[in-house]
């Protein structure tokens, strides 16, 4: 049983690799061939009376390092300077505005149509109002330079956004001045820890010499986030911070701590903390696919009672999406195709207390959600016709 174990792994990750770099070539999302192909498995499971162990329990644990990973290696690829300012003003409001416009809207009609109490609905409705950048970042290896930055920035902060707002929403049971200032208070504080953790790691990796060091410094970031998490605090921003720190330290040259932290080496390690980090992403995120496919049952897929419901919302979303960009000036094409639901779409709803849950909004519509907003990303792929170059980034860029 172990050994059949190991093979199948080996050859999943093997095939999730060949998934990944030919996915610009055949246009087909990575994404839906995971899904498919965890989907298979189980299948092949049914079909030959295997018997595995519940495997529901891993796919939080696999869903929440996912998520620190994509942040960490979207802004690690962020460049700040006051050239960047305009587009990552506009990535700013293109990842805000649909967040409220998709969860208003659904909450409302919950709330209208059903009696749900709109606290409820929102935290139900918020999942699905955010761009997975687990999904959105590597379908851009055919965009131009500007529309590929344009999508790291908008969908890590739309992650980060739309987790912020969800805790908001979940952990606060009025929304009076006293939660707002707690909130603003929580926000400063987790900056302030930023900053100062942002700096001892950066410390280590110039400093450190033993032959082992990136993966200690990886899992201090994921001890940090969880214990600010712990204490909710929005703690993707120090994910945030910590990446566009290291990052951007060409920037920082003329303050004095950066020059103690050996601006030279620090920049060598930094790129090769960047390729573990690459690596690290892959994997973790396309094993939570796979296992997320394999846990998909058919009825699911085609549940009838929640199919119409989510190709509305599917709609609405590319519909607000198109609107937004209009409206902070952005070319439609191929941007208004790039924005799927993943992996913090399943988190979210996975860590959705009991209390908050609405029926209708269950494990079949974001299933279905998720696989029509990357079918709708694949339909964006097909229409692109911008060449792939050898000088091009690969869909992971280093």
């Amino acid at each position: 049983m172990t050994v059949g174990i190991i093979l199948t792994l080996c050859i999943l990750v093997l095939l999730a690799y060949v998934f990944d770099f030919t996915s610009a070539k055949t246009k087909i999302p990575s994404v839906i061939l995971l899904l498919g192909l965890g989907y298979l498995v189980k299948q092949l499971c049914y079909a030959f009376n295997i018997i595995l162990f519940d495997l529901s329990g891993m796919l939080p644990i696999l869903g929440t390092i996912g998520l620190i990973l994509i942040v960490l290696e979207g802004s690690l690829e962020l460049e700040l300077n006051s050239e960047k300012l305009p587009l990552i003003r506009k990535s700013v409001w293109v990842a805000f505005l649909p967040i409220i416009l998709i969860s208003f809207g659904v909450a409302l009609t919950m709330h209208y149509q059903f009696g749900y109490d709109l606290r409820r609905a929102l935290a139900n409705a918020i999942p699905l109002a955010i761009i997975s950048s687990s999904i959105a970042i590597p379908s851009t290896r055919n965009f131009t330079a500007e529309q590929r930055e344009f999508v790291i920035y908008e969908s890590s902060i739309s992650d980060i956004l739309g987790v912020i707002f969800f805790n908001f929403i979940t952990q606060h049971t009025s929304f009076g001045l006293l939660s707002f200032g707690m909130f603003f208070a929580e926000l400063i504080i987790i900056i302030l820890i930023s900053f100062v953790a942002t700096g001892a790691l950066s410390f280590m990796l110039s400093r450190l010499q033993h032959h082992v060091k990136f993966v200690p410094i990886m899992f201090l970031v994921i001890l940090i986030y969880e214990i600010s998490k712990v204490f909710h605090l929005p703690s993707l921003v120090f994910i945030l911070v910590f990446g566009l720190f290291l990052n951007n330290l060409d920037k920082l040259r003329h303050i004095a701590f950066i020059q103690k932290l050996k601006p030279k080496v620090l920049r060598v390690e930094v790129h090769k903390f960047k390729e573990l980090t690459i690596e690290a992403t892959f994997l973790v995120r396309a094993l939570f696919f796979l296992l997320f496919g394999f846990l998909i049952e058919t009825r699911e897929l085609i549940a009838t009672d929640t199919l119409a419901w989510s190709v509305g919302i599917t709609a609405g979303i590319f519909l607000i999406r198109a609107v937004v960009l209009k409206l902070a000036k952005m070319p439609l094409m191929p941007l208004v195709f790039v924005a799927p639901r993943g992996l913090i779409t399943i988190l979210l709803f996975l860590s959705l207390p009991l209390a908050f849950r609405i029926p209708l909004i269950n494990r079949p519509m974001i299933i279905q959600v998720i696989v029509l907003s990357a079918l709708v990303l694949m339909v964006g792929a097909l229409l692109n016709k911008r060449p792939v170059t050898e000088e091009e980034p690969s869909e992971y860029p280093a």
